[in-house]
């Protein structure tokens, strides 16, 4: 590895652009891979096994492309097999995400947090381990949103339609049982924000995960003497299990560009 390498994010699909957006924001001049296994998305429908083995593959894949380090931009690849794949590959360096239970405990002032995320991530150990070190006496209220990915992952991120429906349907029950906080518990989810920040109100605070990533990967870089020295901004490029065809426009509209454009991969 070397300091001119570029930087590995994968998600289950486009969701991670999320994060990857931040890493852009903090980190300008590094060139960055994302790859998105928009085949196989949601993740949160998958078992365990087929998760990690996804994992393996695309760890493999930016490898080969040379990544000096691995973002797992989705939650529920995270809970399942961050762990594993530090195991498996002991020599490269790994930033996982977790839904932000920490800091939404701190911005709380009534102790009552919500979080939205797939149904994988919300019955992880990792997700409970989190409860056990941060909630202290705070509730923590949990809701899955089955679907919202999927319209996600079809660019269906405005006002109207079936987005906002799904939106207000996982909303509705932690607005019912009070809560002052909503954690994104998904990477796709940042996408919908203003959706959320509609249903819940001014009252409630949202919060999500890219920035903290963002700057765990320079920690990470920096400690290892791993920061590029270039002077030129950095590159962007995508790469899918799915049709490209379909996952750039998706990515285009997200993302606002799509690079060096979108590359089709049988993985």
């Amino acid at each position: 590895m070397s300091a001119t390498d570029p930087i590995g994010v994968f998600d289950s699909g486009v969701g991670g652009l999320s994060i990857l957006k931040e890493v852009r924001l903090l980190l300008p001049k590094e060139d960055l891979l994302y790859f998105a296994d928009s085949k196989y998305c949601p993740y949160g429908a998958k078992t365990p096994t087929f998760i990690k083995e996804r994992s393996y593959k695309l760890t493999e894949f930016l490898l080969t492309k040379g990544a000096k380090l691995i973002i797992v931009a989705c939650n529920t690849a995270s809970v399942t097999a961050l762990e594993d794949l530090r195991t498996k590959y002991p020599d490269v360096h790994f930033v996982g995400v977790e839904p932000a239970i920490k800091q939404g405990v701190l911005y709380s002032r009534n102790h009552k947090v919500g979080v939205l995320a797939t149904g994988v991530t919300l019955s992880g150990e990792r997700f409970y381990s989190l409860l056990k070190r941060y909630a202290g006496e705070t509730l923590i209220f949990t809701q899955p949103c089955h679907g919202l990915v999927e319209r996600i992952e079809a660019g269906e991120v405005e006002a109207g339609g079936e987005t906002e429906r799904i939106v207000g349907e996982c909303t509705a029950p932690l607005i019912e049982s009070g809560v002052d906080v909503i954690i994104l518990g998904c990477t796709h989810y940042p996408f919908i924000r203003s959706l959320v920040e509609k249903k819940a109100g001014p009252g409630v605070k949202i919060i999500d995960t890219g920035a903290p990533v963002a700057r765990q990967a320079l920690r990470v870089l920096r400690e290892h003497n791993l920061l590029t020295q270039r002077t030129k901004g950095g590159r962007e490029f995508f790469f899918t299990s799915g049709h490209p065809q379909a996952v750039a426009p998706v990515i285009h509209r997200l993302w606002g560009g799509v690079g060096e454009g979108v590359s089709g991969q049988l993985l």
